[in-house]
């Protein structure tokens, strides 16, 4: 594509310098709002191609390494310039994710000039407003309410108890995000937080489902989107980005872990003992709205766009219908696999048909999608039994738990070939 400045000077001929600027800011952008190493990689290649930049970029869960050099002159020598960006690891923010792919859009477009361009993605790190914090702490409890009437099937006493608990982590996840010492122990500290609040609820108020409720409060924070794209990234070639996710996933999940029977254990030596007690379940007809409602805060959860909505809430109501539809399916194979593959399967074709369609990141509909696919709670059972000290248990569910990814990034990646993908994102 032969494309041009507003101001009708070529790409190509911009200052080389303006150009490596924009595309290591499209690239922190990418990272900071949760792109997989291999998307991103192809991302700002094809763009940097577009700007008459050659690009070779390496990307893991905390820094990105470019070598960049004027596009033909590869062979002439060493690249002009190599940038190092040491990073956090970025999180998912699809209305942030969908402003900064336009941008680029309208830049290779030849309709924004590169220095506003690079001005506007800069704009996109602004703080988050108190009414999208709120309304993320609002997802936590949402999202813990619905997976505990979904998976769960509890009552509603552990319902409105998993909800509080819910904002409860969300809260100091939010709080986390401004200080760093905090959040080096974040996971842990809500693992016990979600733990000693379910005992003392039902040591002193109301009995509940002990284990059901914890699992369900800390769902959000238990790492299956990052196992499921640590298997992505080790499936592609991404050997270093993958193995280094599924590092800092087992590392939440053993603190996690260890925050759940920190918190046993204290109640415990101060005597308070929980009555766990299963109260009569919810009806079958509330998985219907308890769906609606995740879809609902997995939208919030993920910050989308408003005109994203409707997308997220499809998105995340057909893996789900999949997902079970598929389990359900006669096979000699176990049916949650086959079920996970399915859902995979649509969501991935979804994913590439929307991006085809409405000219928007397919993340839009990818993120939410799996969701409810990814057998994060799986790989926080197997770590507790490991704890519990029940090693054949811990280690069957462990298997369970890596036949469950494969089986979701088979259907993903098999998704993606029924649909070609219109971009990388």
């Amino acid at each position: 594509m032969n494309a041009s400045v507003a101001g009708g000077q070529p790409l190509a001929a911009a200052v080389f310098n303006t150009r490596v600027a924009f595309l290591l800011e499209l690239a922190r952008r990418l990272h900071q709002y949760g792109t997989a190493a291999p998307r991103l990689e192809v991302a700002v290649r094809r763009a940097a191609e577009r700007l008459g930049v050659q690009a070779d970029v390496w990307s893991s869960p905390t820094a990105i390494i470019i070598s960049f050099a004027e596009l033909g002159q590869s062979d002439e020598g060493l690249a002009q310039t190599t940038q190092v960006m040491r990073l956090s690891p970025g999180d998912v923010n699809l209305a942030r994710l969908c402003a900064a792919d336009e941008i680029a859009d309208r830049v290779i477009a030849g309709n924004l000039d590169l220095r506003e361009g690079f001005h506007l993605l800069r704009a996109l790190g602004v703080p988050d407003t108190r009414r999208a914090k709120i309304t993320t702490v609002v997802s936590y409890g949402l999202s813990a309410a619905s997976i505990a009437a979904l998976f769960l099937h509890s009552s509603w006493v552990d319902l409105l108890v998993t909800a509080f608990i819910g904002l409860l982590i969300g809260w100091i996840t939010l709080l986390s995000a401004t200080r760093p010492r905090l959040a080096v122990a974040s996971d842990a500290i809500s693992a016990m937080v979600a733990t000693t609040v379910a005992i003392l609820v039902s040591a002193f108020v109301v009995p509940l489902a002990i284990k059901p409720v914890i699992l369900a409060a800390l769902i959000v924070l238990i790492p299956g989107m990052s196992l499921t794209t640590a298997v992505r990234e080790v499936s592609s070639g991404h050997l270093v980005s993958g193995m280094a996710r599924v590092g800092g996933a087992t590392a939440t999940l053993l603190k996690l872990t260890f925050g759940t029977v920190a918190a046993t254990q204290l109640c415990a030596a101060f005597g308070i003992v929980a009555r766990d007690f299963t109260l009569p379940p919810l009806p079958a007809w509330t998985d219907w709205p308890a769906l609606l409602v995740a879809a609902v805060a997995f939208a919030l959860l993920f910050r989308a766009a408003w005109r994203d909505w409707p997308a997220v809430v499809v998105a995340v109501i057909a893996g789900y219908l999949a997902t079970r539809w598929g389990g359900e399916i006669p096979s000699r194979l176990p049916s949650a696999p086959v079920g996970v593959f399915i859902g995979g399967l649509l969501v991935g074709a979804l994913a590439n048909l929307y991006a085809r369609v409405a000219k928007r990141p397919g993340a839009v509909i990818r993120e939410p999608g799996i969701l409810l696919l990814v057998p994060g709670s799986v790989g926080f059972r197997s770590v507790s039994f490991l704890l519990e000290r029940d090693t054949s248990l811990g280690m069957d569910t462990a298997l369970l738990l890596l036949t469950l990814l494969v089986s979701l990034v088979a259907g993903l990646l098999f998704g993606e070939l029924l649909v070609s993908p219109r971009r990388s994102l």
